[in-house]
């Protein structure tokens, strides 16, 4: 056992855990009177904070473990989609945030109520409520890969303390607790990064040098895979191609950012459609660069492996962490890991709030008072805390955290996408036409899923555009929209 480490990680996980409760204190907490402080933090975070909450959001401990394990296996052709990214906040910033802000939202799917109405809201709303629990059930998992690692505990024993000291920070606090810890959290994690790497480049002989020599001999640092393949099949059987990375990417990212909740949430925040324009594009480059941090750690760990002749972890996804536990100084392997600690605790407990905000917005909302939503949206928090300790147990079985990760939420984004499409660039599709989309998109999208080797890359502009013209098509013969009454509420 490594005592300091351990020392070190308590300390951490104590202090972030009383930081984000005292948050409990403020208008922005336990203590709110209103739904806006407690799911939007009153409106009042900086754009910068947002910024970085959302890259917290983004990047989690799937990135953390996940990443350098990619590039240990193959190269940086990761980073294809991550430019992907970039195309998709231009499209966010201009076709979705300015109806969002008009609006006065709590939630993304508040806007499906003004255009098509209440049933396609709830439609909206319950598809994130489904996707977003499956896909941080594996997050979770990937936190237990840590602790067992740090603490030799279980599966059950490792989610159910990192799910706890979440939960009650998130409980307390409010939006505003989880984008200020999001800050602390991705500075440690950055931190801990950074320092993983030149110590990870101090052991290996030769230095930089010869890290470039030999992982440049054997393509490490290639990014840009621009070969469209000897058959359609197989061109879109590679996950990681330019093609896939910059479309693909581009799909994934305007739905996962214009349409899921959990990013929404924190957009929403900002004080101004201005801020939040800026927040947005700010995360982008922060993004790209923790990627390419990530994945040259990866490469650095192949060169490491490679020279002294040692098997790989498996799976792959122990490699960062298994590397720090057993190779770093005392004192800073225990920081290292309370840093991949805080990107877990900063991502679930925005899971958290973005779960808790879409069930009390989008179906409770009509139906009690101010103080009574209050209420059930922290009971709504804890519901959700155990919902996710037991799909974190089952998402053992789903292979890599990062691929099943993005593999899942790629499933129901693209209806998610392809319905908000319709709304925001149709008139004529009404709400009997927008669910006839959603059932058709989902339907084509299990289909390549389970019945096709299409990469998950493909997935979300496959299923935006199954949804888009299905329901298109579905309003040549059904009622035209009638124009929706709009309310307070949306």
């Amino acid at each position: 056992m490594h005592f300091l480490d351990l020392a070190v990680i308590l300390l951490y996980l104590v202090g972030v855990t009383w930081f984000g409760a005292s948050f409990g204190k403020s208008s922005g907490g336990r203590n709110s009177k209103t739904l806006q402080h407690y799911f939007l933090g009153g409106r009042e975070a900086p754009w910068w904070a947002i910024a970085l909450s959302i890259v917290s959001a983004e990047t989690s401990t799937l990135t953390i473990v996940g990443t350098p394990a990619l590039a240990f296996g193959g190269n940086f052709a990761f980073l294809q989609i991550v430019m992907g990214y970039l195309l998709a906040r231009v499209v966010i910033s201009y076709l979705l945030l300015p109806q969002y802000f008009s609006g006065h939202m709590y939630t993304a799917y508040e806007l499906m109520q003004r255009r098509f109405g209440s049933n396609v809201r709830k439609v909206t709303a319950a598809i994130f409520l489904v996707t977003r629990s499956l896909a941080e059930g594996v997050r979770v998992f990937a936190i237990s890969i840590v602790i067992s690692i740090v603490l030799g505990t279980g599966e059950l024993t490792s989610i159910i303390v990192i799910v706890c000291l979440t939960l009650f920070y998130t409980f307390e606090g409010g939006m505003t607790a989880v984008i200020w810890t999001d800050v602390i959290q991705m500075g440690m994690y950055v931190l801990g990064a950074g320092a993983s790497f030149f110590i990870i480049l101090g052991k290996i002989p030769g230095g930089w040098h010869h890290v470039t020599e030999l992982a440049g001999a054997s393509g490490k640092f290639q990014i840009f895979d621009f070969a469209l393949g000897p058959t359609l099949s197989q061109f879109l059987a590679k996950p990681y191609s330019f093609w896939a990375g910059v479309v693909g990417g581009c799909f994934l990212t305007t739905a996962s950012h214009g349409t899921d909740q959990l990013i929404v949430q924190r957009l929403l925040s900002a004080k101004s459609l201005a801020e939040s324009r800026r927040a947005l594009f700010a995360s982008w480059a922060v993004v790209f660069f923790q990627f390419t941090l990530f994945l040259l750690i990866g490469v650095l760990l192949w060169v490491y492996y490679t020279d002294n002749h040692l098997p790989a972890p498996s799976p792959a996804d122990r490699l960062y962490p298994k590397f720090i536990w057993d190779n770093m100084p005392a004192g800073l392997a225990g920081l290292v890991m309370a840093a991949i600690l805080a990107a877990a605790m900063a991502n679930l407990s925005a899971a958290l709030n973005s779960l808790a905000s879409t069930t009390v917005i989008d179906f409770f909302r009509n139906r009690a008072s101010e103080a009574r939503l209050l209420w059930i949206a922290r009971m709504a928090t804890i519901a959700w805390g155990v919902v996710l300790v037991l799909i974190g147990l089952v998402a053992s079985h789903w292979g890599s955290v990062l691929t099943s990760g993005l593999s899942i939420a790629s499933v129901t984004l693209g209806v998610l996408l392809g319905v908000f499409l319709l709304g925001s660039l149709t008139t004529r599709p009404g709400e009997n036409a927008a669910i006839a989309g959603v059932i058709i998109g989902a339907a084509v999208i299990l289909y390549v899923k389970f019945n096709t080797t299409i990469a998950f890359t493909w997935w979300v502009l496959i299923g935006s555009m199954a949804t888009f013209a299905g329901g298109y098509a579905a309003s040549l013969v059904l009622p035209p929209q009638l124009p929706q009454r709009r309310t307070k509420n949306g």
